[in-house]
Formats: C-alpha cells, sequence, structure tokens
C-alpha cells in the first residue's frame, strides 16, 4: 500500500479534482494560507477533498469530507499584496483518507494520512475493445449534448479538442469540465478504473439530454 503520512487537506464544497487536469485555485482564508505556504515549504502538494452535502452549514469549522479525493501538485503559485495566494494545482493521483492527524493549537489547517490509489486499466485486448466501443458512445452523446447548447464554431471546438485525447485523460478532463453537480462529480472519482467512468459519464450525459428534450432549455452550461 502506498501512503502519504502527512497530506494537507484542502476541503471544498464546489470543487472536485481530477488526475491529468489542471484547476486554478484562490486561497484567501488564514488557514487555506498557511497550507499553501507550508506546501511551498515542502513537496509542492496538498489533497483536494469534497466536503459533504450534511457538512455545508460547518464551512468555518471541519465539515466532514468524502474520504477519497485528489492529490494535487502545485504547478504554479503567487502571492498578492494582500497576502491570498493564486495557484496552479495539477491533478495527480486519487486517494482514499485512513485517517486525519491531530491539529493541536499550532496549525489552522487540516491534514491526514492517506493511501494513493491507482485506477483499473483495460489489460486484454477485449477490454481495450471495451474502452474503444465506450468512447465512442460517448463522443456521440457528447457531440449531442454540446450541439443542443452551441452550435457556433466553439462548440464544435470543444468537441474537436477532447476528441484529440487519450481515454484516461478524455475522461478526466471531461468530467472537471462539464458543468456538473458536485455529488456527480465525486461519484465520477469515485469510481474505479477508466470504464466505469465512461459508463457514469454516459448515463450523466443521457440524463442531461432527457432534461434538453423534456424542454429544459439550461439544464447546464457547457464549460464551467
Amino acid at each position: 500500500m502506498e501512503r502519504i503520512e502527512f497530506l494537507p487537506l484542502f476541503p471544498l464544497a464546489d470543487v472536485v479534482l481530477f488526475p491529468e487536469v489542471s484547476v486554478p485555485l484562490r486561497l484567501f482564508e488564514p488557514r487555506y494560507v498557511e497550507m499553501i505556504r507550508a506546501a511551498l515549504e515542502g513537496a509542492n502538494q496538498i489533497g483536494m477533498v469534497t466536503i459533504r452535502p450534511e457538512g455545508l452549514p460547518d464551512m468555518a469549522g471541519d465539515p466532514p469530507i468524502f474520504e477519497i479525493g485528489c492529490l494535487g501538485q502545485i504547478t504554479q503559485s503567487q502571492e498578492q499584496p494582500d497576502g491570498t495566494f493564486q495557484i496552479l494545482l495539477l491533478g495527480l493521483r486519487r486517494f482514499r483518507v485512513l485517517q486525519e492527524d491531530p491539529r493541536g493549537d499550532r496549525r489552522l489547517y487540516r491534514s491526514a494520512q492517506v493511501e494513493l490509489l491507482k485506477d483499473s486499466w483495460p489489460s486484454g485486448a477485449e477490454e481495450q475493445v471495451l474502452i474503444e466501443g465506450q468512447r465512442t458512445e460517448l463522443f456521440a452523446l457528447l457531440e449531442q449534448f454540446v450541439r443542443r447548447l452551441d452550435s457556433t464554431e466553439t462548440g464544435e471546438h470543444f468537441i474537436d479538442v477532447f476528441n484529440r485525447l487519450e481515454p484516461a485523460h478524455l475522461i478526466n478532463a471531461l468530467s472537471q469540465s462539464i458543468a456538473l453537480d458536485p455529488l456527480e462529480r465525486q461519484q465520477l472519482l469515485e469510481a474505479d478504473g477508466i470504464a466505469s467512468r465512461f459508463q457514469i459519464m454516459c448515463e450523466l450525459l443521457r440524463f442531461r439530454l432527457a432534461e434538453l428534450a423534456a424542454g429544459n432549455r439550461n439544464p447546464t452550461a457547457l464549460p464551467n
């Protein structure tokens, strides 16, 4: 079992990080400014975790979190004149929270011991064929969805960019880019393997298309 014994945690309600995808973040709360300073003095890594719905009223405290998160590498950081930070965080690998560390009085931010997780990859010829079939199905749904929302060149460019990505990067980038509910994103992150993630994304797109067919003209924005 591959572990990280001390990983700073950044809990958010509306951002779910995926491997191979970068997200820009602004950190302004004192505890998270302290967290970023500590990370920049160490391995430049933090753990992104999603706050559970029942924890939303306790955002200022230590709300409960989902146990599956994503390890992120700080690839760019800039401290602002007011002491806040702008960072770019690249998703590396999923992890499972094993145990949160006691914080005491000296540290403002949360941290945990985590187990790094591996996505299951197609190994045989039959599994490769399955992935390619899922990719074809996903793109058929994606093209319908995008063209219903944006029939301009922007929509076509969106499809073209994603069509060039290999399967693992494709499904992770789509999971990050399409404006899904945080719980839907968390479901995708927790899926064990690329094939499972493809299946869930296809189901989500079918649901969005059904919403459009029922007369909801804007079930979700395209990219967020």
